[in-house]
């Protein structure tokens, strides 16, 4: 029986972990997956449906009740995916701002949270793969063949959030994103449910003026292939 790889990849918010996780894929020719847009998919579903964001309740009867399609590309705008939400392509509506703003408090809901692993755990079943997330090593896939955590100084990780809000034509400061940083880093690491921490077993690496290369090399590294 063949084995398929998995490969964790965890940290916070603007850490890289997505770009790399995608370039990491794409020398090795697995599937890639990051987490974060199902937990983003949702938080969009409740704003558009108007329910309250802090009625755990509602907003987790609702992550069951929807679904949630991640296909390979259709569009050359470059999407790494596209987003499906009930049929409807999401793929950049989960990217504004409403929705930074409110997905770290969706994903402290436990209710949310398992019924996104589930789903999760059957796509890492169907071949080999690079996910990322924050729970990935801890949680989604705690026994994945190699897990890695990736880190950077919050003005580090503000400073590219900047670029790719400043890219997609948004008008926002350093001084906002930098505060959504500290906020949705406060709310990730002290959820009681799947919190963001690293695996005990998980390789830590540090970003800050690092290039995107160079932290793929680094993990490269580690992996037999």
């Amino acid at each position: 029986m063949h084995h398929f790889v998995s490969i964790a990849i965890d940290g916070p918010v603007a850490s890289g972990k997505s770009s790399v996780g995608l370039k990491l894929a794409e020398s090795l020719g697995y599937v890639f997956l990051d987490t974060g847009i199902m937990y983003r998919a949702v938080t969009l579903a409740a704003l558009q449906q108007e329910v309250d964001i802090f009625n755990e309740e509602a907003v987790t009867r609702l992550a069951h009740e929807i679904n949630i399609e991640i296909l390979k590309p259709s569009v050359n705008d470059g999407r790494v995916n596209d987003v499906l939400l009930n049929g409807e392509d999401i793929t950049w509506l989960i990217k504004e701002s409403h929705v930074n703003d409110n997905v770290s408090q969706v994903s402290t809901y436990a209710g949310v949270r398992s019924a996104m692993t589930e789903k999760q755990q059957r796509i890492a079943e169907q071949g080999s793969i690079v996910m990322v997330g924050r729970d990935i090593g801890t949680v989604v896939l705690p026994h994945a063949d190699y897990k890695f955590f990736l880190n950077a100084s919050v003005e580090e990780r503000a400073r590219r959030r900047l670029i790719e809000e400043v890219a997609r034509g948004k008008e926002l400061t350093l001084e906002e994103i930098t505060e959504n940083v500290r906020s949705r880093d406060e709310i990730d690491s002290s959820r009681a449910v799947a919190p963001l921490v690293p695996a005990e077993d998980a390789i830590v690496i540090e970003t800050d003026h690092k290039s995107l290369e160079q932290v793929v090399e680094e993990i490269n590294s580690y992996i037999q292939t």
